[in-house]
């Protein structure tokens, strides 16, 4: 297989962590006979400052012209101005938009090597293996909203959704269900919210052709609460645009570290491809903090590669191999220092990816 890749290596230690990505690309294709090129296009923070604007227009064309889109990370203090006219996070707001990306999936599996990274206790994250779908592309992040200004003492977002916008993510999240558990958990605010209420009638409606999976529906408040109680009774859930934002990063400290997870934000179908097109990132932000020192952790962009692989190439022997690479390198005792424990061998980005390639 040829593919072409778009990298937005981003900020902070965006470049660090795709640099490690297109390593273990390279070693894929080595390994499987595929040839994998690269074009880097900028967004974000750097963005803002070589083009004027965080998602130049150059950057989204090569998008869409892609087999698959890989993301470090966007953001930074130096960008962070509450007055500014653009800053990084609309990029990866604007471009989620301008590829139709709706459903981002995040995988949470506790890796047993692992368990002692978090700060919830052994007996409750035992069997935690959950997807979570959030839903990209409606709710208060792109309803009509209005800016308080300078002066001003009111300001509103508003929360939208349409019915189609509800049933092909709670669709796409019946589909992943029947290929795992068979169990999908919705969450809303159905009590309160009106956008919640036509939230639940649609989920109800689209789940009467998914008979053999069984649906719940939990309020988004009681889910913040069930995931730290009892994370592993969860299978699939799906959650609109900003409850998966907040319910997503909470899931994040059952691996331990942000610097776990991966994530795929997909599309429709292509003309002429039977698989999405897609963008994938690691769900850590850019950590500006540690940028440049060579210590971050690669393993999240990792394995979005692996999910990058799986979704928009439809490489799941490949996948697999870079998951079970991942896998035996943690088992082994590596680490590096943000997922480290007494005993461990700390490493940083750079061997890290060496060795995760060494064991594909």
């Amino acid at each position: 297989m040829q593919a072409r890749i778009v990298v937005l290596a981003g900020d902070g230690i965006g470049p660090e962590v795709t640099n490690e990505a297109k390593k273990i690309l390279d070693v894929v294709g080595q390994r499987f006979g595929h040839a994998f090129a690269y074009d880097h296009h900028l967004m974000g923070g750097c963005a803002i400052d070589q083009k004027g604007t965080s998602l130049p227009d150059e950057t989204v064309a090569a998008c869409l012209q892609a087999d698959a889109v890989l993301l470090g990370a966007v953001g930074g203090p130096k960008w962070d101005i509450p007055t500014a006219v653009d800053r990084p996070e609309r990029g990866l707001l604007a471009i989620r938009k301008a590829l139709n990306l709706f459903a981002n999936l995040r995988p949470v599996k506790l890796q047993p090597e692992l368990i002692h990274a978090s700060t919830i206790k052994e007996s409750v994250l035992e069997g935690t293996d959950m997807l979570v779908i959030r839903e990209l592309t409606g709710g208060a992040y792109f309803g009509p909203r209005q800016e308080a200004g300078d002066a001003g003492y009111e300001a509103y977002d508003t929360m939208l959704y349409t019915r189609p916008e509800i049933e092909r993510v709670v669709r796409l999240a019946a589909e992943a269900a029947r290929a795992r558990r068979r169990k999908l958990t919705s969450v809303d605010k159905a009590n309160v919210l009106a956008s919640s209420r036509l939230w639940r009638r649609v989920t109800v409606e689209v789940m009467q052709e998914y008979p053999d999976v069984t649906l719940e529906h939990v309020l988004v408040d009681a889910m913040a609460m069930h995931l730290i109680r009892r994370p592993a009774t969860f299978d699939v859930i799906v959650a609109e645009n900003l409850f998966g934002d907040i319910l997503t990063d909470e899931a994040s400290m059952l691996a331990g570290s942000m610097g776990m997870l991966p994530s795929a934000s997909l599309g429709d179908l292509r003309n002429g491809h039977n698989l999405p097109l897609g963008l994938y990132e690691p769900i850590h932000g850019s950590a500006p903090d540690i940028a440049g020192q060579g210590i971050a952790n690669p393993l999240a962009t990792i394995l979005s590669v692996a999910m990058l692989l799986r979704h928009s190439l439809g490489l799941e022997t490949e996948a697999a191999a870079v998951e079970r690479a991942v896998d035996d390198v943690l088992a082994a005792g590596v680490r590096t220092g943000d997922i480290a424990d007494a005993g461990s061998e700390v490493v940083g980005a750079t061997m890290m990816g060496d060795l995760v390639a060494a064991r594909i």
